[in-house]
């Protein structure tokens, strides 16, 4: 497929800062590919001076297969495709000495921070969830904002933003003294360095001399410095986004960026691209005319050439058990009449919770589906606990593991004896656990917290040496000795909990046993090989599946962007769900408009939206109005198609069933046939 004159421009202009606005479906993936190889084969670049960031491990990978395919592995070799936080991953590594850090920091995953601000944060919060939460949303904000805890002291107006600065404080003392980073500190560290430290600056900007950013409208403030810092004065950079894309102002993200590029880069220049390759002319034109009742700094309005196709619907349901029910009938009878996968279908919602009604009517439908942006097997906390164990096991510098199971069953070691630990093993230049051994720890570290530390480590260093020779036996042992099952039965919310928790550590079990000793089609493995596979696996699996089964695609419309299906069910199509109350009380419809406009435009063939008559919300009887988004559509292209004749719940109940019944009728017999 050739390009077409829009992307051509798009990958031919590298003279200059290039911003490139990509409207939904525009093959935007394609322009950057196309434009690494233009670069490397027409412009004299070489692979390694190139660097291409997008913002989730699944893009990067998309990335680098399609470079792959381009140019093949020979000419990408040294082009570096990755994540911004890989990005800044990298710098860090490289750089730790003008961090002032030591080289085997560890890295801390959300459950961890958590853990670590409960503990530090007891007095002033104590334990509230939804003060932790803010707290941990609050110091991401300035991390992001690349405010450090004084600066944040003194931006603080509340009395509650003062105690928030102070937990900062806390929290960034005790990170600093055992070596760790969080998510924040992956980009805020590299770009405060790269302002700073003029040497580093330039040896980034010889190193990186060509840079293009994904979804550039998802940058939040630490990340658009850190693109104005690599491309310096030369500006040789393309980002390509979507200002009517931009969802995640609630992460930080600032599509004002977009805005602030041309004010930085006057000789800025602009490429649209507005041929849509995948959806209808019906369902472009309907949000284009929704998103024009957004503001627009740049102007552009889609076009396919893939034909009108069909009218959208509107389907209205009694309350939200009748919508699933409406769904699923639609959906069986539209799969049978027109042979489609299931996997074509996609029913998109603006909260989890609304998840629940739809997977029951799948369910006893027998209509195998997939709920996008569940828990990954390898992020539940006892999954992540025996990992920690196993990380510790075969690397005792793992400062970041060893927190986390230093207290996990309690034994009674606080937050005071961990930050004396971790001081003492700053001077000393050792991981937490080397410096447990320490005799001159008894100098800084007295009495109990000293005697409940030594008795883990100890415990723990007949493990390590166990390890060496019979792994599986030294890991049965670990989960038997601290009683893991009793702790389980302790902090879960109910034994039912607990015991599938148990489960879940006996199959992780089961699986290292497996690796461990090998079978006829693979060979045995290390305990350090297995630790790393799993630790990559979580790293990569955080709501990100592969797997291409025959499912129907159940997600939120946050988790749909950037894919798509040929049949949408948009639901909950109403005031207080989309837009949603909370934007509708901030003055802030403009981004949930973005969010209906991004759902509209997955739709490739056919687009069908649903709202209730009624709805129940923490527990009271709404009746709500429909969305003003379904007002501002085109309405010569939807059709609202209401029930004629109020039918009793019970006959619904029951014409329904027949229906249901006669299509699986049908379905048996055409898979005879």
């Amino acid at each position: 497929m050739r390009l077409n004159p829009g992307q051509q421009r798009a990958v031919e202009f590298v003279t200059g800062p290039c911003l490139v606005l990509a409207g939904a479906g525009s093959g935007k993936t394609r322009v950057i590919t196309n434009k690494i190889a233009h670069l490397i084969r027409e412009c004299g670049y070489q692979a390694r001076h190139i660097a291409a960031v997008t913002f989730t491990n699944k893009a990067s990978r998309e990335m680098k297969e399609r470079v792959a395919q381009t140019l093949g592995r020979k000419e990408a070799r040294g082009l570096m495709i990755s994540t911004f936080h890989t990005l800044g991953l990298e710098i860090i590594k490289r750089e730790y000495k003008a961090l002032g850090m030591k080289a085997s920091f560890s890295l801390f995953d959300d459950q961890d921070q958590l853990a670590l601000l409960k503990d530090l944060t007891k007095q002033w919060l104590e334990e509230d969830k939804t003060l932790l939460q803010q707290l941990i949303s609050t110091i991401s904000n300035w991390k992001n904002d690349l405010v450090d805890p004084q600066g944040a002291a003194g931006l603080a107006q509340s009395q509650r933003d003062q105690i928030f600065a102070h937990c900062y404080q806390l929290y960034d003392q005790h990170l600093k003294s055992c070596n760790v980073l969080d998510f924040d500190d992956l980009i805020a560290l590299p770009t405060l360095l790269l302002q700073r430290n003029q040497e580093v600056r330039e040896r980034w900007q010889q190193r990186i001399r060509y840079l293009l950013v994904d979804e550039y409208q998802d940058t939040n403030t630490s990340q658009y410095e850190l693109v104005k810092l690599l491309v310096g004065a030369r500006a040789r950079f393309t980002v390509v986004g979507d200002d009517d894309q931009s969802i995640y102002s609630w992460r930080g993200a600032r599509p004002q960026n977009l805005v602030l590029l041309q004010q930085d880069f006057p000789a800025l220049e602009v490429v649209k691209l507005e041929q849509n390759y995948r959806s209808t002319q019906r369902i472009l034109k309907s949000a284009n005319i929704l998103i024009a009742n957004n503001p627009h700094v740049f102007e552009k309005r889609l076009f396919s050439e893939l034909g009108q196709g069909s009218e959208l619907k509107v389907l209205s349901a009694n309350n939200e058990d009748h919508e699933a029910e409406r769904v699923a009938g639609e959906l069986i009878a539209h799969h049978f009449i027109n042979k489609t996968a299931y996997k074509d279908y996609a029913i998109l919602y603006r909260g989890n919770h609304q998840s629940r009604v739809f997977e029951k009517q799948l369910m006893q439908n027998r209509i195998p589906y997939r709920i996008s942006g569940g828990t990954s097997f390898f992020s539940r906390p006892e999954i992540k606990d025996l990992l920690a164990y196993l990380r510790v096991l075969t690397n005792q510098e793992d400062d970041s593991a060893f927190l986390r199971i230093v207290n996990t069953p309690r034994r009674e070691i606080g937050p005071a004896t961990l930050q004396k630990l971790g001081e003492w093993a700053n001077l000393r230049n050792k991981s937490l656990y080397n410096a447990s051994f320490d005799m001159g720890l008894e100098q800084t570290l007295s009495g109990r917290g000293l005697e409940h530390l030594q008795r883990f480590t100890h415990w723990l260093s007949e493990i390590v040496q166990l390890t060496e020779r019979e792994p599986v036996n030294a890991v049965r042992d670990l989960i038997r000795c601290i009683d893991y099952e009793s702790w389980l039965f302790e902090t879960s919310p109910s034994p039912k909990a607990a015991e599938m928790r148990m489960k879940n550590v006996n199959l992780l079990f089961q699986w290292m046993t497996e690796m461990l000793e090998g079978d006829e089609l693979n060979e045995p493995m290390t305990l350090a090989q297995v630790v790393t596979r799993f630790t990559l696996r979580d790293m990569m699996e955080r709501g990100e599946s592969d797997e291409e089964l025959d499912q129907v695609q159940l997600m939120t419309l946050h988790a749909s962007k950037g894919l798509e299906f040929p049949y949408v069910y948009l639901v909950g199509m109403e005031e207080g769900l989309l837009p949603h109350q909370s934007s509708i009380d901030e003055n802030n419809i403009e981004e949930e408009r973005r969010l209906a406009y991004v759902g509209i435009t997955r739709a490739q063939k056919e687009l069908t939206f649903t709202l209730c008559r009624e709805r129940r919300q923490y527990g009271e009887l709404m009746r709500p109005e429909p969305s003003r988004f379904l007002l501002e559509l085109p309405q010569d292209d939807v059709v609202w198609e209401r029930e004629k004749k109020v039918v009793s719940a019970e006959e619904r109940v029951k014409t329904g069933q027949t229906r249901v019944a006669g299509l699986r009728a049908m379905l048996e017999n055409a898979k005879k046939g």
